[in-house]
């Protein structure tokens, strides 16, 4: 993974960058839309649902009046593969303000069955649009500047469970979250990290459907491995990033009958808490 000062010689623009081309969909009729899911983005074997998330995203902001998502919810159904793949998107209402559509993802099984993988909800707005009035309590969270946090490339051998969708993000993990890595998980259940794209490109609305979901699973530093497979996952975009790496802090609370919730806030350069999301997964062991 590239350093920090390497990544700003390099820097990728929004619209132009190896994170846009991945999550690129081809309008084939109205309403349907044609992918590619790229193995660049997966999870050992895995497609990352928050990648997922974001191609899906991509379709709704063209099928919708307005492109921004304000909020996005997933159930994910079959596990994805890397490969072509079909969007089917639903104009459910639109108003002045905000508009409501529906997209489900499909692939072909081993039969050439099709075979639906995610189903959306999402209220897609203008950020721009909205009222600088802020009146929170919310915090960004305290970690060491990103200079005094570690990423992969700073472990002292191969990461366990390594993955191709790391060598596209940088990922600056507190101190403070990275016993799992050690052998020595806090048991606390977070996971917080410095986030931003490989190639230097900044986030936008939709990078941030990724932000989310990229981070190791909190699963770890409770001091259990294993895969981790999202159930559902619910993100609210509350405005557009500066630019700059984000701050991504996750929480779960509570791991019960083998599921767990994981409570996500992403903070931009100027602190402000630009997405939110809650997911629930399954915990499987081994």
């Amino acid at each position: 993974m590239p350093e920090a000062a390497s990544v700003q010689s390099t820097r990728a623009t929004i619209g132009d960058s190896e994170f846009d081309r991945d999550t690129a969909v081809t309008r084939r009729a109205p309403g349907v839309y044609d992918t590619e899911l790229s193995a660049g983005w997966t999870v050992i074997n895995a497609v990352n649902g928050g990648y997922l998330l974001a191609v899906l995203g991509r379709a709704l902001a063209d099928a919708l009046p307005h492109s921004d998502p304000f909020s996005i919810s997933a159930h994910y159904l079959t596990a994805s593969r890397p490969g072509p793949a079909v969007i089917r998107t639903e104009v459910v209402r639109t108003g002045r303000s905000l508009s409501t559509g529906a997209a489900s993802l499909f692939q072909y099984d081993a039969e050439g069955k099709e075979v639906e993988r995610i189903r959306v909800l999402a209220s897609y707005g203008d950020l721009d649009a909205l009222p600088d009035d802020v009146r929170t309590t919310a915090e960004p969270p305290a970690m060491p500047p990103i200079d005094q946090c570690f990423g992969r490339e700073d472990a002292p051998g191969p990461v366990p469970g390594g993955s191709a969708i790391a060598d596209r993000l940088l990922l600056k993990l507190d101190p403070a979250t990275l016993g799992w890595a050690l052998g020595a998980p806090s048991g606390k259940g977070e996971m917080r990290s410095w986030f931003g794209l490989a190639d230097g490109r900044d986030a936008d609305p939709i990078a941030l459907l990724l932000a989310v979901d990229a981070l190791p699973p909190t699963a770890f530093e409770i001091g259990l491995s294993g895969w981790v497979p999202t159930v559902e996952l619910t993100v609210h975009v509350r405005c557009r990033p500066a630019p700059g790496p984000l701050r991504v802090s996750i929480t779960t609370r509570n791991l019960a009958g083998g599921f767990l919730e994981e409570d996500a806030e992403v903070w931009d350069s100027a602190d402000r808490l630009v997405a939110q999301s809650r997911q629930l997964a399954i915990v499987r062991l081994g």
